[in-house]
């Protein structure tokens, strides 16, 4: 069950992930989440995915626990940019397992999509997933810290 009240999500795409974020962003407020729309705004004029998926980062930070939603293309763009910041642990996510196990056992941020990957309806289930889905801790703790270098 995810906690629609509990936190604001932070979404940004480039022009290839414009409408998977329109539709997310409808969802997920329609539920009650808190969202912050950071971009792009059309899907017809081509945008740099590395300018959104900084935008996004910049506003992540240790202190406010935001999560994050960055789509483009394929998702992988996104992820790699997201993870040049040393807050940041953004995960590429293609199912709910591994949606899940980015909470649960990296304590991930930022949630990647590939809007020519994932069908509109699967990445609202992923993100669901993603949003539902605490951090474990434990020996997962040590592991995630040693991410931070």
């Amino acid at each position: 069950m995810i906690k629609s009240n509990s936190q604001k999500i932070i979404i940004a795409c480039d022009h290839a992930g414009f409408d998977l974020k329109q539709f997310l962003i409808k969802e997920l407020s329609d539920v009650g989440f808190k969202i912050l729309d950071l971009g792009c705004d059309s899907a017809e004029k081509s945008v740099d995915y590395p300018d959104y998926a900084k935008k996004l980062c910049k506003k992540i930070t240790n202190k406010n626990q935001f999560k994050g939603i960055l789509i483009c293309g394929s998702g992988i763009g996104v992820s790699i940019a997201a993870n040049r910041f040393s807050h940041i642990r953004a995960a590429l996510c293609q199912n709910s397992k591994t949606a899940k196990l980015a909470r649960a056992h990296n304590n991930s941020n930022v949630i990647c999509l590939g809007a020519r990957i994932v069908k509109p309806k699967a990445a609202l289930a992923l993100v669901k997933s993603f949003l539902s889905t605490d951090f474990e801790q434990g020996r997962h703790e040590k592991r995630v810290k040693k991410l931070s270098f």
